[in-house]
């Protein structure tokens, strides 16, 4: 592909609002996990919650989008002047030309699952509960969309934990093929009881702080989180360069990696193909690393495959929790935080490594400038992608 500017990026999660918290909990080693409830889900599990959602209030005229998930959008949007970028975006192409593309899993759940605490004698739901701008999919889109007053072509990519990361592909597509000439793209995901408890019946869910590539890891530790970045035709001063998409679906077993990476490795390979680079170009990989045994045997395997065993790469779900349907997306300006900043994030909580593993992984945050970095995002059910990207020049 023809390398796409990124003309600008912005981030929430449990870290914080925005690229400067992010960047200071990266350099010095901070986690946002907690061993905390979520409404009233009091479960021995560490969990990452965005401050300050409950308090944020859409405008009216975006009233009946109301609802977590779209807060914690809203939050986004607004941060590092992300918002004013898009708005210059508008000015240069028109609404009407540039795309919204974005992921989420379980987009705005809670919203219904709070109705139906209120449902009537009949069974009714209350009549705040507008189903189509929260609970729906498509409701982040349409959003998104109302929020930054574009109208160009909408829609939601819902595959699980890689959804964040193939917006970026999608949007990539749509610029090269002229259909648009700028994309928002992105994710949000949002926690919910049924995040909770769905992941904690799957057996998935650690009582214990999440702990990639550690020999003790026996699960992951969920987070919420909101991530977004608006991709231009050209930009003659951008961020960052989306260099390259790689996306794959090897189908092998609704909630298990295939056991030897196959998929990750066709993802990772695509990416440096469409690219045009070789593996040894790239600098540092951020790393799916979900800390359950499974997920991180078999990307540890598919990394040293494609890269070898000596690519600096680190996963930082130990920052920020997994945060699903927004992962990729969250994962995807990390790494763009890590370009800019020259600052390769350790893997928080890795305290006994797995000796079984043979990544390189860095147990502490280093300062190192670095010109090209890559991002894995692995989906349920076989979905995987992985993104390169070059810092400015």
């Amino acid at each position: 592909m023809k390398p796409a500017p990124i003309t600008a990026f912005t981030l929430v999660t449990a870290l914080g609002h925005g690229h400067a918290a992010h960047a200071h909990a990266l350099r010095n080693g901070v986690s946002g996990l907690r061993a905390q409830t979520f409404e009233t889900a009091s479960l021995d599990a560490w969990i990452g919650v965005v401050d300050g959602v409950d308090d944020e209030h859409l405008p009216a005229a975006l009233a009946r989008y109301d609802c977590r998930n779209n807060r914690l959008a809203a939050l986004a949007l607004r941060g590092d002047g992300f918002d004013d970028a898009v708005r210059r975006a508008v000015a240069r192409h028109g609404a009407q030309r540039i795309a919204v593309l974005v992921g989420t899993s379980t987009s705005g759940i809670l919203q219904t699952e709070l109705a139906y605490r209120e449902r009537g004698a009949d069974g009714a739901l209350p009549d705040w509960l507008h189903y189509r701008e929260t609970h729906d999919t498509a409701s982040l889109a349409a959003f998104v969309r109302a929020a930054l007053g574009l109208e160009g072509p909408a829609w939601v990519i819902s595959t699980a934990c890689s959804s964040g990361a193939k917006a970026y592909a999608a949007a990539a597509r749509l610029i090269a093929l002229g259909v648009v000439d700028a994309a928002v793209v992105g994710g949000c995901d949002s926690l919910c009881l049924t995040t909770l408890y769905g992941f904690r019946a799957l057996e998935l869910l650690s009582a214990d702080v999440c702990r990639p590539w550690d020999a003790r890891r026996n699960g992951l530790s969920l987070g919420e989180g909101a991530s977004f970045a608006l991709l231009q035709r050209d930009d003659a001063n951008p961020a960052a360069w989306l260099l390259g998409c790689g996306e794959s679906s090897d189908g092998h077993h609704m909630s298990s990696p295939h056991p030897d990476g196959a998929g990750a490795v066709a993802a990772m390979r695509a990416a440096l193909a469409d690219a045009g680079l070789q593996a040894d170009r790239v600098e540092y990989l951020n790393l799916h690393g979900t800390g359950t045994r499974n997920n991180d045997a078999a990307e540890d395997l598919a990394v040293c495959g494609v890269f070898g065993p000596a690519l600096a790469c680190s996963s930082t779900k130990g920052h920020t929790g997994h945060a699903l349907g927004a992962a990729g997306a969250v994962e995807a300006a990390i790494t763009l935080l890590a370009l800019q900043h020259g600052l390769l994030p350790a893997g928080l909580h890795c305290e006994q490594p797995d000796p079984s593993l043979q990544a390189n992984y860095l147990h502490a945050a280093q300062p190192r400038a670095i010109t090209v970095a890559a991002s894995n995002s692995f989906g349920f059910g076989g979905s995987n992608a992985c993104l390169i990207f070059g810092a400015a020049r």
